[in-house]
């Protein structure tokens, strides 16, 4: 995570903050969107780190959006089978409406405007749809837990402060 804080840094990138070794971080740009900024950074690991991952930038209002839109109750000792995903695209989220198909209740899906979500109430290993999601059919997607979900929202508000 330090190597990813360095290199945000070198792009140029302000109040940068990482959440434990998640490859979660926040930052601050003062221009771009967050499809450039996933081109830019997805680049520079690349280049620099010498590893191909995906990159998903969200703005602090996306992911209000996300977490306002949320239609699922999780309890709080649910929130880390509760499962957000994230697409850069959000037309992508339409393909993994056909994930509906193997979600056994009590799970519960969601496809909202901004992500999908999934309560995987028998935990995450249990669940077909969570395998679905975080295989194949999930790979224009990444995911994170509930829990996760909120760190960055808490750490993105401090960035606001």
């Amino acid at each position: 995570m330090a190597e990813l804080r360095a290199l945000l840094f070198d792009l140029g990138y302000t109040g940068v903050a990482t959440l434990l070794n998640s490859g979660n971080a926040v930052f601050c740009a003062p221009t771009g969107t967050p499809l450039e900024h996933s081109a830019t950074i997805a680049a520079a690991i690349s280049s620099r780190l010498k590893v191909e991952v995906p990159v998903i930038v969200k703005s602090a209002r996306e992911l209000e959006a996300i977490i306002s839109e949320n239609p699922i109750d999780a309890a709080v000792h649910q929130h880390s089978s509760f499962l957000v995903a994230f697409t850069q695209d959000t037309k992508a989220l339409s393909g993994l409406a056909a994930m509906e198909s193997l979600v056994v209740p009590p799970e519960k899906f969601a496809v909202g405007k901004h992500a999908a979500y999934l309560l995987c109430a028998a935990g995450i290993l249990e669940s077909e749809a969570a395998e679905s999601l975080l295989g194949k059919a999930g790979k224009p997607a990444t995911t994170r837990n509930w829990a996760t979900v909120l760190k960055l929202q808490a750490l993105a508000g401090e960035r606001d402060a």
